[in-house]
C-alpha cells in the first residue's frame, strides 16, 4: 500500500532534517528519508557566518543547533606571509557584525544533524534511516520508491524535497542540470582535539608558503583546521601518513602559538575536496524542489555552506507554510533569490581565491596591496553579514577583474 504525505524529503542531514522539523511544527504531514543509520564526520562545513546564524533563528532551529554546540566564535586575526604578527593581532576584528549575534556559530557537522533530524522526530516527522535504491518520479502527484529494512516502500506526497547533497539522486532523476567551475584548489579539513593552548574565542585564517590555513575552534581545545593548497598537489594529504602530514603543515613562521595546532591529535579524518563552485538554472521542477547542496554549492574557500543551507530551509519552509499552492510558480521567489545569492556568493569566493589561494612573492605582493585598500574585495563583507547587505556593483565583473589586476 502507498503512504501519502504532505511532502517527502529525502537527506536527512542540515537541509533535509531542518526544512522537516520546521514543516512538523507547522502541522505538515512530513516523511523524511535518510541514507546513513549513523552521521559520521565527513568533514564538512561547521562554521555558520553570523547571516547564517539569522536564517536559523527564523527558521527556528538556533536553539536546535545550541544544543549540538553553543559557542560563537568573537575575534578573527589575520596572520600570514608579509605581515606583522604583532600588526595582525592590533589588526583583531570583532565578528559580532549583526544586530544581537555574537558571531559565527561553530558546531559539529554530524552532531548538528542529529540534532535536527531529533527535532523532526519530536515535532511529529515520519523519519527512516539506511534508506536505499530510491526513485522517485515527479509531476503534479509525485511518488516515491524505496529500499528500507530489507523491504520495498512506496509513499506519494505533494511535493518532494531533494535535500541528498552534493550528488543528488532527486536532482539527477528530475534531469535538473548541476554547472559546475573548474577546480582551482583543493581543501582539506580535520578535526583535532587537544589544542588547549589556542583560544577558545579567537579564528585565524591566512596564507603562509603554499597553503591557506583555516582556524575555527569549537571549545575546550577542539578545533575544525582547514588548508587550501594547489591543484598541482592533489595527494599531498592522502594516504596513511595524511592527518600527520596535515598537522604538520600547521607548524606557521606567521601564526603566533601554532605549535598548539601541530601538536594537537585527530579527532577525525582527513580528507580533502576540489573547491570550486556549482549551481543549477533552477532548483524547482513540477512537484520538487532542490535545496542545500542538492542544489548547487558554493566554493567553500568562503565557508558559507551551512549559511546557504539554512537560508533554503527557511524560504522553502515559509512559502511552504504560507499557502496550500505548491506548484512550482509558488518556488519562484526562493528560485530567483538563490540564483542571485550564489552568483553574490561565487564572486566573493573568486575574489577569496585571488587575494588568499595563490601563493608565490607576486601573489603576497598583490594580497599586501589589497589589504592596504580593501574596496576591491568589499564583496568579501557579503560573507559574514550576507550577500544581500552590500551594492550589486561590488559582484560585477568590473570588480573580480579589479581584484585580479590589483
Amino acid at each position: 500500500m502507498t503512504a501519502r504525505y504532505d511532502i517527502i524529503i529525502v537527506g536527512g542531514g542540515i537541509a533535509g532534517s531542518g526544512l522537516a522539523a520546521m514543516l512538523a511544527r507547522g502541522g505538515k504531514d512530513v516523511l523524511l528519508l535518510e541514507r546513513s543509520t549513523v552521521f559520521e564526520d565527513v568533514v564538512r562545513g561547521e562554521w555558520v557566518a553570523p547571516w547564517g546564524v539569522v536564517e536559523a533563528r527564523r527558521a527556528g532551529l538556533y536553539h536546535d543547533l545550541l544544543g549540538a554546540n553553543d559557542h560563537h566564535i568573537a575575534r578573527h586575526i589575520e596572520y600570514g606571509d608579509g605581515l606583522d604578527p604583532a600588526a595582525g593581532a592590533a589588526r583583531e576584528m570583532s565578528l559580532a557584525v549583526l544586530p544581537g549575534i555574537p558571531g559565527p556559530l561553530a558546531v559539529g557537522h554530524p552532531q548538528a544533524c542529529q540534532a535536527l533530524f531529533d527535532a523532526a522526530v519530536a515535532a511529529g516527522a515520519t523519519a527512516v534511516r539506511g534508506v536505499e535504491e530510491i526513485v522517485v518520479s515527479g509531476g503534479p502527484s509525485p511518488e516515491m520508491a524505496y529500499s528500507a529494512g530489507g523491504e520495498r516502500h512506496t509513499a506519494s506526497a505533494r511535493l518532494v524535497a531533494g535535500a541528498d547533497g552534493r550528488a543528488s539522486a532527486v536532482r539527477r532523476q528530475a534531469g535538473i542540470e548541476l554547472h559546475q567551475e573548474p577546480t582551482h584548489h583543493y581543501f582539506a579539513g580535520m578535526l583535532v582535539d587537544g589544542a588547549d593552548g589556542w583560544p577558545d574565542d579567537l579564528q585565524s585564517m591566512g596564507t603562509e608558503g603554499d597553503v591557506q590555513y583555516f582556524v575555527f575552534p569549537q571549545r575546550r581545545g577542539r578545533i575544525r583546521l582547514y588548508l587550501s593548497y594547489p591543484t598541482e598537489q592533489k595527494s599531498r594529504f592522502a594516504g596513511r601518513d595524511a592527518s600527520r602530514a596535515f598537522l604538520d603543515a600547521f607548524r606557521l613562521a606567521t601564526v603566533p602559538n601554532s605549535g598548539a595546532l601541530a601538536g594537537a591529535r585527530a579527532a577525525g579524518p582527513c580528507h580533502a575536496v576540489p573547491n570550486h563552485s556549482s549551481w543549477v538554472g533552477s532548483p524547482v521542477a513540477e512537484g520538487i524542489v532542490l535545496l542545500g547542496d542538492a542544489a548547487g554549492y558554493n566554493d567553500p574557500i568562503t565557508g558559507q555552506g551551512l549559511s546557504v543551507t539554512l537560508r533554503d530551509v527557511r524560504s522553502v519552509g515559509e512559502l511552504l507554510l504560507s499557502t496550500d499552492d505548491w506548484r512550482p510558480g509558488t518556488f519562484a521567489p526562493y528560485a530567483e533569490e538563490r540564483s542571485e545569492r550564489m552568483r553574490r556568493l561565487r564572486v566573493a569566493a573568486a575574489m577569496d581565491s585571488i587575494l588568499h589561494a595563490e601563493f608565490g612573492p607576486e601573489a603576497t605582493a598583490r594580497k599586501l596591496r589589497i589589504l592596504a585598500d580593501r574596496t576591491p574585495v568589499m564583496a568579501l563583507g557579503s560573507t559574514m553579514a550576507g550577500p544581500e547587505m552590500l551594492p550589486e556593483a561590488c559582484f560585477s565583473a568590473e570588480a573580480l577583474e579589479a581584484v585580479r589586476n590589483a
